[in-house]
């Protein structure tokens, strides 16, 4: 299409999408809502609005393909008590004299292999109380730990936000988490050295918080990790012998060979129902989000935001995570943000001479920086874990922005800076 909306069309779209899911109204209706006002706003007709949301919701449907199908995966990992098995064992090996950092790792670990990240934080959350308990950390130095783990483990992860820049860019899904690597390593020890700051200060465990079943049946580390082990070599095939299984089929097999690995295959129905339903809400708000993303994405916002950079002397490729935090902001949501700010940037961020994979990382990784505001479900999920009041929890915001500030910096130094140069 030929029509543009206005940059107060594009701002009012994000800014009424903000409002109303602050006022709790569901992501995917807060941002068709938007979408819709900010493209009348914008000076568009109704008619021309709606085939731009439309357009936009469309160029997400491969991303919820793959997204609906790694529910079973997920489903498998949580359900069968594989991903309490391996956070388990990771801060038994560990131990409590390095708490935090055994928190953080178990935490990226969960994320990494294909837990959602808020997920990840709640499975961990019941032995991180457990042992702030015993050893007297606060609750906002484990809670930093998970949450600094589990941003490290997002952006080297087959999870939905993964999946929406790595079909976004025509990269395998392994190279772009691959390409997490190194951030998240600097992203561990950043989320270490905070947490032991913050390990004095805030409310401490109270011993009722505390909750123990000695008598759950869990399966043995080996059998738990089989199932992500199993996907990720599949999609390795792709960079390593050329042999290409999408994740549609790859995410789903290594599942059911994890279920099997287990003897819990009967209930094969059970995970896959309980995944989906994990997995519903992200492709319905994806839908919602390709709705703001059309809207956005034939705007002149971009065109204000890349003359903005152009002017201030900075290098073309800042673009990336600029625009990957500025849409997490947005939408509270690294899923969101980053399907935002790849379908709406990516292709001028590769016009400005950044290769795909790059993009998508830099991206991706600035997603990562602003995900956590309160606008969001990760904001109140991550909080209620641990039990911690609100007036708490907000004071934990700027030590998560430094965490994800950290993976996008090194990121952009990786992919940006050094590409830059070579």
């Amino acid at each position: 299409m030929t029509v543009s909306v206005s940059v107060l069309g594009a701002l009012a779209a994000l800014v009424v999408a903000i409002v109303l899911i602050l006022k709790k109204v569901p992501p995917a209706y807060g941002m068709m809502i938007g979408a819709l006002v900010g493209g009348l706003i914008g000076g568009v007709s109704m008619v021309d609005t709606i085939t731009l949301m439309m357009d936009g919701a469309k160029g997400m449907i491969p991303a919820v393909l793959r997204i609906l199908a790694a529910g079973m995966l997920a489903g498998v990992l949580i359900e069968s008590g594989a991903a309490k098995k391996i956070a388990e064992t990771l801060v038994q090996k560990a131990g409590e004299t390095r708490a935090l950092l055994a928190l953080a790792l178990a935490t990226m670990v969960l994320t990494a292999v294909g837990v959602f990240v808020d997920v990840a934080v709640i499975t961990v959350a019941p032995i991180a109380l457990a042992i702030a308990q015993r050893a007297n950390l606060s609750k906002l130095a484990i809670l930093i730990a998970m949450i600094g783990g589990g941003k490290a483990g997002n952006i080297m992860s087959p999870n939905p936000n993964a999946i929406a820049a790595s079909d976004a860019f025509h990269i395998p899904l392994t190279s772009l988490m691959a390409a997490g690597i190194i951030p998240a390593v600097f992203g561990i020890i950043v989320t270490y050295f905070i947490a032991k700051r913050l390990n004095n200060k805030g409310s401490k465990v109270e011993a009722s918080e505390v909750t123990n079943n000695p008598n759950e049946q869990l399966p043995s580390f080996f059998t738990a990790f089989l199932a992500p082990l199993v996907a990720i070599i599949l999609l390795s095939l792709r960079p390593i012998a050329g042999i290409v299984i999408d994740p549609v089929i790859a995410l789903p097999v290594g599942g059911i060979v994890g279920a099997i690995a287990m003897g819990r295959f009967k209930k094969l129905n059970e995970f896959a129902v309980f995944g989906l339903g994990k997995m519903t809400g992200v492709a319905v708000m994806l839908i919602g989000t390709g709705t703001l993303a059309g809207i956005i994405a034939n705007s002149q916002l971009k065109d204000v935001i890349i003359d903005g950079l152009t002017a201030s002397g900075l290098p073309a490729y800042l673009l990336a995570p600029i625009s990957g935090a500025l849409m997490s902001l947005a939408t509270a949501s690294t899923t969101a943000g980053t399907a935002v700010a790849s379908s709406v940037f990516g292709s001028t961020v590769m016009g400005l001479g950044v290769a795909s994979l790059g993009a998508g990382a830099m991206i991706h990784s600035g997603a990562t920086v602003l995900d956590h505001m309160p606008h969001g479900s990760f904001f109140h999920a991550t909080g209620g874990s641990v039990n911690m009041q609100m007036k708490e929890r907000l004071k934990l915001i700027p030590y998560e922005t430094a965490v994800g500030l950290t993976l996008a910096i090194v990121s952009t130094l990786v992919f940006g800076v050094f590409q830059w140069f070579l």
